[in-house]
């Protein structure tokens, strides 16, 4: 079954502590961070210190995607706050066999992010060090971006690379209960959802929506 990620930059801010509470008892899996610097990424929303503040207030695990360049000084930071799984970003990293290897030896699942634009390389190249594979299926340049199911192809082409049997697919933007169908055509295993879950601050119906469909 696909896992249900609510991106908590899409939450409302001024009572996260009772957001989280409510998200568990809907059933959300993961809990996504989006870190940005403003300079990969032409925006900043949430800072690394909001991991250290909501960690001791839930056990599911977290999973932080960070949107910077050069993010290797951050690695420590975020494995001593409680982070699960951290993802750096395929375009950001010159040498991102050795900035997965930061992360894998930090105690965390090292993901590579692609943005929609970026064609896979080989990833067994990436043993023993890559645990997840995130797909952006939005352009990461603004909140309201067109949500692209095309970009999907990747993780169908993707999953059928030698090597990486054991590599998790987690594709990100744009997904409801409309169309998270898509994800699961293309057997991704986790899925992060924004406004699809905080639609209406009806988590609890958003999420059962979309795990039922």
């Amino acid at each position: 079954m696909l896992k249900i990620a609510p991106s908590l930059v899409s939450a409302p801010m001024t009572h996260l502590a009772e957001t989280i509470r409510e998200l568990e008892k809907a059933g959300a899996d993961i809990l996504h961070f989006d870190i940005e610097d403003g300079d990969f990424v032409p925006m900043m929303s949430l800072g690394v210190n909001i991991i250290k503040a909501l960690r001791p207030l839930t056990d599911l695990p977290f999973d932080v995607h960070l949107m910077v360049n050069h993010p290797e000084w951050l690695i420590p930071i975020l494995a001593d706050f409680g982070t699960n799984m951290l993802s750096v970003h395929f375009e950001a990293c010159p040498y991102p066999r050795r900035t997965l290897g930061l992360i894998y030896e930090a105690g965390m699942q090292a993901g590579l992010a692609f943005n929609p634009k970026t064609a896979l390389p080989t990833l067994s190249y990436y043993s023993p060090f890559l645990d997840f594979v995130l797909v952006l299926t939005t352009e990461p340049e603004a909140r309201e971006s067109t949500y692209l199911p095309e970009v999907l192809e990747k993780v169908s082409q993707g999953k059928k690379q030698p090597g990486i049997d054991n590599v998790q697919w987690e594709v990100d933007g744009g997904f409801n209960a409309d169309n998270i169908q898509d994800a699961q055509r293309v057997q991704a295993d986790i899925v992060v959802a924004g406004r699809g879950v905080f639609l209406g601050q009806q988590y609890a119906e958003n999420i059962r929506k979309m795990k039922q469909s």
